[in-house]
């Protein structure tokens, strides 16, 4: 049984409910742990992972955040941005599953949050569980 650490950025409490549903159902399922620290953007998602391993409290990771375009260039960055910052911890061997929505719409994250339709929190959660397991796997 491992340890995951759900990081979200909670800004659309109703879709991030799904998200971290989604998530806690897979992460269960598989037999692990989960606890949820909450942060007010996806720019801050990365920053609390790495703060987090420093602390060597848990195996894995799952971001969680909603990120809905809007009128301005902000949402280039903090898609970009957040996802750029997860992907070089990834690459540092930290097993983080990617559950941050970068969509057009409040009607696209619906879908893509809901447990019962694209479950995306919980695709997020079987992407750490799988980094995880190879991290393992090759003596990370």
């Amino acid at each position: 049984m491992a340890r995951f650490l759900i990081v979200e950025a909670r800004f659309y409490d109703h879709l991030n409910d799904m998200l971290v549903a989604g998530a806690r159902a897979a992460l269960s399922a598989a037999g692990h742990k989960a606890e949820v620290i909450t942060l007010p953007g996806a720019l801050e998602i990365p920053g609390a992972i790495s703060l987090a391993d420093a602390s060597g409290d848990y195996d894995g990771y799952v971001a969680i955040g909603v990120v809905i375009r809007g009128e301005t260039y902000h949402f280039e960055i903090v898609a970009g941005e957040s996802a750029r910052g997860i992907m070089a911890l990834t690459m540092d061997g930290i097993a983080i599953g990617n559950g941050i929505l970068t969509v057009e719409d409040e009607a696209q994250a619906l879908v893509r949050a809901d447990p019962a339709q694209k479950d995306k929190g919980g695709e997020a959660a079987k992407a750490a569980i799988a980094l995880l397991e190879l991290k393992e796997r090759f003596g990370g």
